[in-house]
């Protein structure tokens, strides 16, 4: 007779499984709450308790740890293992049915203790899910309620095929991993620990990468810690990958301001971005800041979107707009255009680590939060700053962090103008930037996100009427630098930190 180990947390689907292996004739062992829940339900069960001879201990903490049940589960089908299954008064158990404690969920839990945390870390379930998953040559392994009805049918059919036994095994590896890596975030203290474990679960399959000769999909962090990974879509087609990626930039640069702010996103660089009386306001600003480069951009804004906005937005082709909520009438307005992919997405900090893939590793570090307050920043050059000149500088500082380096900004009147990114030296960046801003730079405020090694840059800003800049400092040539803001009457302040974003 076949035997199934049932021994589950969840037990949606369980029944109708239960009771198909019952009616093929299958012995089903089972533990505790299972077990009764199974009983309960007219199903006949051998408690495991009944096969070990030993009963529950500890508050169920120990249950199956016995060599009677994990024999049964590894062994192989020999003469020597039917030899070992008869030693120790045991026999093969030929299919596992198990799924965890939910420790995930109650860690997320509003209010929970650390020993509720602990007391749902599953010792047991993780075992015979592995031992199981091993032994896949001969045992089955379902630690998924989407997979009963599959191995169900298999079953029907004569027996699980080995193909669908390891199929099983390695999606019963990966549960067991991710399940081990959501404990051992929580109780690292450290920030970059000697192992650093990274839970990703699958969200989607996209159509392709940033090719279309390349495959792709997108993972979300397990737990969850907010972020684009959890926007919620409202209309519009499917995301893509360059999609999902310029989008999580514009999330993050909508959200570095408390005033209503909107921002236009092309290839992770802002192409237009302000802070405005209101969001209807801000996208305007930001959309006069570049009528060109918002085609077929992203927008993101802080604040609740409007009717009066959408309709400003409904006038160019954008490929997706974020925003916290939209109103009604904003709906019925961007809706109207079948592709355009609507996210709603609270602004708020982005957690967790920053990595980026190298060959043979990953590069982590803490992300880049750091802000400036006005007196944290030291004037070195050119007239005193007023409160308003401060505030344009600090405008400018902010929108910078987010420029691919090297990267220098134009802004004016909370209004960024000119964009100079990810050129090879810092002087074409100005010459990008302003050559942007044009005429517009009169009176303008630069920003750059790592100090100027020569003076030429600052010559190309006062070609241009710059009236203050914000830089880190720190170059052997910042006297040169000091000089000619002086001589030419720019203000000059520095803030000690850099903000290089490659």
């Amino acid at each position: 007779m076949k035997r199934a180990l049932i021994s589950v947390y969840d037990k949606t689907g369980l029944l109708d499984f239960a009771h198909a292996l019952a009616d093929a004739g299958w012995e089903i062992l089972s533990t505790g709450g299972t077990a009764s829940h199974l009983k309960e339900h007219g199903l006949a069960v051998t408690s495991v308790s009944d096969l070990t001879e030993f009963p529950e201990v500890m508050d169920g903490r120990v249950k199956t740890l016995h060599p009677r049940i994990f024999g049964g589960i590894l062994a192989k089908d020999t003469p020597e293992h039917r030899q070992d299954l008869d030693t120790i008064g045991s026999g093969f158990i030929d299919l596992v049915i198990c799924n965890l404690y939910p420790f995930q969920k109650v860690m997320e839990q509003e209010g929970s203790t650390p020993e509720q945390c602990i007391e749902m870390i599953d010792v047991g379930g993780p075992s015979m899910v592995r031992a199981a998953a091993k032994n896949f040559a001969r045992t089955t392994i379902v630690c998924d309620p989407q997979d009963y009805s599959r191995v169900a049918d298999a079953l029907a059919a004569g027996d699980v095929p080995l193909s669908l036994r390891k199929e099983l095994a390695a999606k019963a590896f990966g549960v067991t991993a991710v399940y081990d890596s959501i404990i051992a975030s929580y109780l690292e203290d450290e920030v970059l620990p000697d192992c650093l474990v990274m839970p990703l679960q699958k969200q989607q399959d996209l159509r392709y990468g940033e090719n279309p000769h390349q495959t792709a999909a997108f993972y979300a962090d397990v737990p969850s810690r907010g972020g684009i990974a959890h926007a919620k879509q409202l209309h519009g087609r499917e995301l893509s990958f360059n999609n999902i990626y310029d989008a999580d930039a514009a999330w993050q640069m909508a959200s570095a301001f408390a005033a209503p702010c909107a921002v236009a996103v092309k290839h992770t660089n802002p192409c237009g971005w302000a802070v405005g009386t209101d969001i209807t306001d801000a996208y305007q600003k930001a959309y006069d800041a570049d009528p060109v480069s918002i085609f077929g951009g992203i927008v993101a804004v802080n604040g609740t979107l409007t009717g009066p906005a959408a309709e400003a937005m409904s006038k160019t082709f954008l490929e997706i707009i974020i925003a916290p909520a939209f109103d009604e009438a904003a709906l019925t307005i961007l809706t109207k255009k079948k592709n355009l992919r609507l996210l709603e997405l609270a602004p708020a900090a982005a957690q967790g680590h920053d990595m980026k893939r190298v060959s043979g590793g990953v590069l982590v570090q803490q992300r880049d939060a750091l802000q400036v307050r006005s007196d944290q920043l030291r004037h070195v050059a050119g007239p005193q700053p007023t409160q308003d000149m401060i505030n344009e500088l600090i405008f400018a500082w902010t929108c910078v962090k987010f420029v691919k380096s090297n990267a220098i900004v134009v802004a004016k009147n909370q209004q960024l103008i000119g964009v100079g990114a990810g050129q090879m030296n810092r002087v074409q960046s100005m010459e990008l930037a302003v050559k942007q801003a044009g005429s517009k730079a009169e009176g303008g405020f630069v920003g750059s996100d790592a100090f100027f090694p020569f003076a030429d840059s600052i010559e190309l800003a006062a070609k241009a009427g710059i009236t203050g800049i914000i830089e880190p400092g720190g170059s052997k040539r910042d006297q040169e630098v000091i000089d000619a803001c002086n001589r030419h009457g720019i203000t000059l302040v520095f803030t000690d930190v850099r903000h290089f974003r490659h």
